[in-house]
This record gives C-alpha cells, sequence and structure tokens, in this order.
C-alpha cells in the first residue's frame, strides 16, 4: 500500500507505505528510457542488490541503518522501516547547542562504517536522522564496500565540505566530531594523511 508522499531524487523514488502492517518507505528504481531496455534493467538492478547489501553489512558493523523487510529485484525496489526521527540537518539548525554531542555520535558512527570498509558516498547530515540520540544513517545508494584509504578519504572530504556549508558557525563541532572518528579507528594517521592529500590535490587543481 503506498501513500501520496512521495520524494522524488535523480536515481529514485521514495514513498511511505505499509507492509505486513508496519509503516515503511518504499525506493524504486524507476527505469530510464534514455537507457538500452537491457542495460537500464541491469544498471538498477546491480545497484538495488548494491544498496541493499551495503545496509546489511554496516548493521552488521554496529552502524544504525533502516532494517529492510522486503527487496524487489523485478521493480527494483527496496522496502525499508521508517525511521522515527529528526534529520540531523534540522537538529543541529535547531539546537545548536548540542553540536557537540551529536557531532561526537556522528564521529563514532561515521568510524564503525569505515572501519568496516564502507564508504557511504554522500555523508551530509540531511543523510543522518537523530532517532532517540541514536545516529542512522539512511541513503546508501552511492556506497561501496571494501573501501580504500582513498575512498574514505573522499568520503570525509565530502563529509567535510558539507558540514561546512549547511552549518556554519559550528566549526569547532566539526573538529570534535573529526577528533571522535579518529579516536576510533585503527588507522588514524594514515586517514588524516590522505585527507590532506586530497584537500591539496583539489587546492592546486
Amino acid at each position: 500500500m503506498f501513500s501520496d508522499d512521495v520524494m522524488r531524487g535523480a536515481e529514485a523514488t521514495v514513498c511511505q507505505g505499509e507492509f505486513l502492517g508496519r509503516e515503511v518507505l518504499i525506493k524504486i528504481r524507476p527505469n530510464k528510457t534514455y537507457r538500452l531496455p537491457e542495460i537500464d534493467a541491469h544498471i538498477r538492478n546491480m545497484r538495488t542488490r548494491n544498496e541493499a547489501r551495503i545496509m546489511r553489512d554496516a548493521r552488521d558493523a554496529g552502524v544504525r541503518t533502516p532494517c529492510i523487510y522486503d527487496i524487489d529485484l523485478k521493480e527494483c525496489s527496496i522496502t525499508m522501516e521508517h525511521i522515527e526521527g529528526q534529520s540531523v540537518k534540522t537538529v543541529l539548525d535547531e539546537h545548536p547547542e548540542r553540536a557537540d554531542e551529536i557531532c561526537r555520535k556522528i564521529g563514532e558512527a561515521v568510524a564503525k562504517l569505515h572501519s568496516a570498509g564502507i564508504c557511504h558516498g554522500d555523508l551530509t547530515t540531511s543523510n543522518m536522522i537523530l532517532e532517540n540520540d541514536e545516529i542512522c544513517l539512511i541513503d546508501f545508494s552511492m556506497g561501496g564496500s571494501k573501501a580504500e584509504l582513498e575512498d574514505i578519504g573522499v568520503d570525509l572530504r565530502l563529509l567535510e565540505r558539507a558540514f561546512s556549508s549547511a552549518h556554519v558557525g559550528l566549526e569547532s563541532s566539526f573538529g570534535v566530531l573529526m577528533d571522535t572518528y579518529y579516536s576510533n579507528i585503527d588507522n588514524a594517521k594514515q586517514v588524516r594523511k590522505k585527507l590532506s592529500d586530497i584537500k591539496n590535490r583539489a587546492r592546486y587543481t
């Protein structure tokens, strides 16, 4: 059962629905008419499988993500838990006094993700929900597994840029986030160097 509440993105449509008596979100990758049908079906199927697998692996690593209830590879859809809570972006905008506390939680969650060799691909506070004081990461459509140091560095750089543009004035809290992150990973020195390399690369290109 679908509701009229629909969010459309470049790659997928997300709508609210009901599954076995539960309130859920259903993410559907619609067909792209500009691609050959066989190629389109393969791409949509592959991306649906990939996103579901990454969400499962992230949960196995101790990161809060929505539970997956059903995957329909014919429709290229994922039926998942509807997370009750507010986006972290909204919470930080409305309660900046909580920024340090929330950023510590973000740092811990991202450290677990990267320590499991998973990159998110679109780490922004809009893709994080604060649910009962726990960070839940959502939208792994651009994520990847078996992440190398470069992938992790890019993930962090995207997070840094997104945070600085969305949360002006909370730079010190982002520092808390990164300090927490580095204290929770084994290869902090290598990640710091890679992130620095990526920043310098962008500066001189």
